[in-house]
């Protein structure tokens, strides 16, 4: 338990038995579960925990609760690492009133199928106020942000936005280590498909004075807020972050391999400010995704296979174009050693995407990389460098 103000208390927890969040993401500093209370004439609870992690989040919620009882359990969320416990902590304080919206109460009925709340429900509409005391909170509606019943709270007294899962990160609080490398990993993988529905609550939390962050996962957020809320208007709007190319390729006997190094050290010599290269076999899938969305410009290297095309770089080009990848400059290298198709099917998976910028270079390896291969390969540095 740790008081961020006189009258808000941290009661999260820090999960480090976590090898994949959601089933997918790894996790290597483990993860943390955000839970606040306001403590006022009334107290509120915002949100609980993973289910794993019951016992130690009942603790803190009791040891800064003392003798009182809680007069609001506010639901932002109801993905299970958030909302898991809500029966247990009804089972101990059952005259809670539970706070959410339309789309909150149908999910909770489908998670806790025996849940009767009877007069203890409290349906909120987007902008309605609940006065604690001396703080009034206002719920923001988030619609997608990424589940369909995800609210923002803004506290109009300290000033406080109530995230719930945006501006999180992957990590758990008790491990230091920067915000922006895995708030964007976490964003690109989870957030990503919704930027349109991210820059739409920016904007109505763009109306109130913010002095602190408070996200279901990873740390409070305090100072250089312009920084971050900056960050994620980049992100949603699918803006480049930082100037630089990306080259993510697969390579079976390592031709293609060769061909991706040695564009990485002609751009290099070219003076490209941030060249990244990426083994789609072996790198994790969510970083290579998290570049990818990084930088302005992005090179394919596979090679044809099976008639279609090495199956990371598929997995990695629909990971790309299912989060709306757009606004970029994509060239493409290509190898096979009899009919290759592999720049055509890599361009097609591209063909829904918007503001795509191809190179007018291309690269084509026959086989293994060669001389006309490596005067196509300066040809492409030049013109990225451009």
């Amino acid at each position: 338990m740790t008081m961020l103000t006189d009258t808000l208390a941290y009661i999260g927890v820090n999960d480090h038995d976590l090898d994949l969040f959601e089933g997918q993401y790894i996790v290597p500093n483990g993860m943390a579960y955000n839970s606040y209370v306001i403590l006022d004439e009334r107290i509120a609870v915002f949100d609980t925990v993973d289910f794993n992690f019951k016992d130690q989040w009942l603790a803190n919620l009791k040891e800064v609760l003392g003798d009182r009882k809680p007069d609001y359990l506010i639901i932002q969320h109801m993905e299970p690492d958030h909302s898991a416990n809500i029966k247990a902590f009804l089972e101990l304080y059952p005259d809670t009133v539970v706070v959410g919206n339309t789309k909150t109460f149908q999910m909770l009925s489908a998670y806790f199928e025996d849940l009767d709340l009877g007069d203890k429900k409290l349906v909120v509409s987007n902008s309605d106020r609940l006065v604690l005391g001396k703080h009034e909170l206002q719920f923001l509606f988030a619609p997608m942000v990424h589940w369909p019943e995800v609210m923002f709270v803004y506290d109009h007294t300290d000033k406080i936005l109530f995230s719930a899962d945006a501006f999180g990160k992957f990590g758990a609080l008790d491990i230091e280590e920067d915000w922006v490398c895995e708030a964007r990993r976490y964003y690109f993988g989870i957030v990503g498909k919704f930027g349109a529905q991210v820059q739409a609550v920016l904007k109505k939390a763009a109306d109130f004075e913010i002095q602190m962050i408070c996200s279901l996962h990873g740390p409070v957020l305090k100072e250089n807020l312009n920084d971050y809320l900056d960050l994620y208007h980049t992100w949603s709007s699918y803006g480049v972050e930082s100037e630089g190319v990306m080259i993510a390729y697969t390579s079976v006997y390592g031709n293609t391999r060769k061909a991706a190094e040695c564009l990485a050290e002609k751009l290099t010599e070219k003076g490209c400010p941030k060249v990244v290269v990426c083994d789609l076999a072996r790198e994790d899938m969510a970083e290579a995704v998290e570049d990818a969305f990084r930088y302005g410009k992005l090179v394919l290297a596979t090679t044809t296979y099976n008639g279609d095309i090495f199956p990371f770089m598929r997995n990695f080009i629909e990971s790309l174009t299912e989060r709306n990848y757009q606004n970029r400059t994509i060239g493409l290298i290509e190898n096979g050693s009899w009919a290759p198709i592999a720049a055509k099917t890599m361009k097609a998976m591209f063909e829904k995407s918007k503001n795509i910028t191809w190179l007018e270079t291309s690269v084509k390896i026959t086989a293994a990389v060669k001389a006309d291969t490596l005067a196509q390969i300066e040809a492409m540095a030049e013109e990225l460098c451009q």
